[in-house]
């Protein structure tokens, strides 16, 4: 697993064009981490964030049922329809700004589907290392509007008790969206904590720095974070793990 290797702050950008990527021409995807084929042990997570794929999905087509155990799962949409459908009998579908999440847990099976038979879905599907094994698997979805996220940090999951986030996960991770409109919003982070920010679209600056759609920043241990343009962002607020 991926730690910071010492105890300086770090500041990353990780450019869209550095990112895996693979083209399967039902799904065109964007690795920010080690994920299928792709593998690189310097790689393979940030703090408890596991899996950060940025995915786009054809019409009509999607991941037929495979297997997850011992995760924590959240995909957030943010164009078309997800399908959702679990060994659990749940069923349902996601749409733009909305959330899905499941926790894995003992095991499950489940699948995800376009529910367009024509149009795109675009989704970021994020995996998050759990703090404790062999849970009960869950599942929930949740839809927000774009006003509760728009020019301010929108609190999505979390299992900080200190945080008022409606979406519950075991790990003491946050999970925050913001779609701003030439406006700015701020973070602040405890000590020795990592930090992921992801612009899904548009043009931001992240502490001066310039950022476009598909970038991404790693954080450890900055104090804060502040973020201006006009840009639909994504950060998760994370605790290290253990090699």
């Amino acid at each position: 697993m991926t730690t910071a290797t010492s105890r300086s702050p770090v500041f990353a950008v990780v450019p869209a064009s550095a990112r895996a990527h693979a083209d399967h021409g039902w799904l065109d995807t964007y690795y920010s981490f080690s994920f299928a084929d792709y593998y690189d042990p310097a790689n393979e997570n940030w703090g408890a964030l596991r899996v950060f794929n940025d995915d786009t999905i054809a019409g009509g087509t999607g991941f037929p049922p495979h297997p997850h155990r011992d995760m924590e799962i959240v995909t957030y949409v943010l164009s078309g329809e997800l399908a959702h459908r679990d060994s659990m009998g749940n069923e349902g579908v996601v749409g733009p700004g909305g959330v899905q999440f499941m926790s894995a847990g003992t095991g499950v099976r489940h699948s995800e589907y376009n529910n367009s038979p024509r149009e795109k879905l675009h989704l970021v599907q994020m995996w998050v290392l759990p703090a404790r094994l062999g849970t009960p698997p869950s599942y929930g979805e949740m839809a927000f509007d774009v006003n509760d996220r728009r020019n301010r940090w929108l609190g999505v999951v979390s299992g900080d008790p200190a945080v008022n986030a409606p979406i519950r996960i075991t790990q003491n991770a946050t999970f925050r969206v913001a779609r701003l409109e030439n406006a700015t919003v701020e973070m602040e982070f405890a000590p020795e904590r990592y930090a992921f920010l992801f612009v899904a679209s548009g043009t931001a600056t992240a502490n001066e720095t310039a950022l476009r759609a598909g970038d991404a920043v790693k954080l450890y241990d900055v104090p804060s974070l502040r973020v201006s343009g006009d840009a639909e962002i994504v950060l998760w607020d994370l605790p290290g793990v253990t090699p």
